[in-house]
């Protein structure tokens, strides 16, 4: 019996929520095998950038407070 594909995500919708949970875990794993040759230092190298941004002064962080109630201004116009 042949099924298309549109079906899955329908089907896979009336899966009880832990293996629902456990199917989307899966196939999101299945994405991070394909991964991305050279994201790791990618990252790395913007880690590191920040880090020094911090270190030096020359960015300041904002606490998360602050944060939330901009963001919620931000949604609310």
């Amino acid at each position: 019996m042949s099924r298309d594909a549109g079906d899955l995500p329908a089907d896979a919708l009336q899966l009880a929520p832990e293996p629902r949970a456990a199917l989307a875990a899966s196939l999101l794993d299945s994405l991070d095998e394909q991964g991305d040759e050279g994201a790791e230092e990618e990252w790395r190298t913007v880690i590191e950038r920040r880090m020094a941004e911090l270190n030096s002064g020359t960015v300041r962080t904002v606490p998360w407070t602050d944060v939330r109630e901009r963001v919620g201004r931000h949604f609310r116009r």
